[in-house]
């Protein structure tokens, strides 16, 4: 029981911040696909759109329990396309802003290690994919 209770609050506190993120971004496409121009981006319209969704739908599916070991294989190429498209500290000279895109990219290798995690234990009893029949 309380493996899946971790499981439960583990998964949610994970998603979470990729609904809220995501929703943002599609809420704000226009904004988001500027921001993906100007970090040299190809087709930054269409790939806005494709990552948004990604972010929301993805992290939606692990706060449910909806097909987690996808979801989070999903979320983990994720989270490496966004860590490598804003987070290159190596390239910051300045030293407080490459302090704070460090520790942002530290704390997207910590996510993917939650995401790791997530993918080789399954969403737990739990879940939808429990719900639906699905052995997690």
């Amino acid at each position: 029981m309380m493996k899946d209770t971790g499981l439960l609050l583990g998964r949610v506190l994970l998603g979470l911040i990729f609904v809220t993120s995501g929703y943002g971004k599609l809420m704000h496409l226009d904004a988001f696909a500027q921001s993906l121009a100007s970090r040299g981006v190809p087709m930054s319209g269409p790939l806005s759109v494709l990552g948004a969704l990604v972010e929301f739908l993805g992290g939606a599916a692990v706060v449910l329990g909806l097909q987690v070991r996808w979801a989070a294989l999903l979320m983990m190429l994720f989270v490496i396309v966004a860590t490598a498209i804003s987070h290159r500290y190596w390239e910051i000279g300045e030293a407080a802003a490459r302090r704070a895109q460090e520790t942002q990219f530290m704390k997207n290798v910590a996510i993917f290690g939650g995401f790791l995690l997530l993918m080789a234990s399954g969403g737990g009893r739990f879940s939808l994919d429990r719900l639906f029949g699905k052995k997690s």
